[in-house]
């Protein structure tokens, strides 16, 4: 079961989806943004939800089982992606469509993550859930001719796809930043609305990144909204 920060105020207006990265757990993910904070991530009419990806055979670590959204041949925008990726996104569309079943619009829904979390959320937002207002991407990248960049070719009016929230630490070694800013800008050229910023740090998350999500989810889905 995901773990879930529930709203502070009585009634949720929404939900957030944030996905761990490669050999994370949500548990996790949610522990390293309290550790940021010195207070969990969460708003006062947002659910946030952080689930837990499957345990699996992983090929860059050797083959060895590990909590991966979708395996892959190499981290590297440069191979091809793996089928495994489809499969995840079947098992959180699931999860993205109980919170709709529960009363909550794709309106007022936003998906994100960290390094690999934020590339799978990429696919559910441009891919499976096209109607969700944002969606947020820290220290990730899409692979080279990822299905998402043609899923999007065939969209006629790309003013209402989900609006893009990046950030990528200049001294990341694991993904680097050029292919953050690659994927951002291509998505940008697609003609999606995106933000992109760049921090002093390596493969991780700092209290302003942090912040500046904040502010930007709230922007998308306010607390004095009159929907739902």
């Amino acid at each position: 079961m995901p773990r879930i920060v529930p709203q502070t105020k009585d009634v949720c207006k929404g939900a957030v989806f944030f996905l761990h990265g490669s050999g994370d757990t949500g548990i996790g993910i949610q522990d390293w943004l309290r550790s940021i904070l010195d207070d969990d991530f969460k708003f006062p009419h947002l659910k946030v939800i952080f689930p837990t990806a499957p345990l699996r055979p992983y090929t860059p670590n050797n083959g060895g089982k590990s909590y991966v959204w979708f395996d892959r041949k190499n981290i590297s925008p440069f191979v091809s992606e793996h089928e495994t990726l489809d499969e995840t996104a079947k098992s959180l569309s699931q999860l993205i469509q109980t919170e709709v079943d529960g009363g909550i619009p794709l309106s007022r829904i936003i998906i994100g993550g960290f390094s690999m979390g934020g590339a799978m959320s990429y696919h559910m937002a441009y891919r499976y859930f096209p109607q969700v207002p944002g969606v947020f991407a820290l220290s990730s990248f899409l692979n080279n001719g990822s299905s998402v960049f043609k899923a999007l070719e065939t969209v006629s009016d790309k003013s209402k796809l989900p609006k893009l929230f990046c950030c990528h630490g200049d001294l990341d070694q694991l993904v680097l930043p050029e292919w953050g800013l690659n994927t951002s800008k291509q998505l940008q050229d697609i003609g999606i609305s995106t933000e992109f910023h760049k921090f002093n740090f390596y493969h991780e998350m700092n209290f302003k990144e942090i912040s500046m999500l904040r502010e930007w989810i709230l922007k998308l889905i306010p607390e004095n909204s009159s929907q739902l």
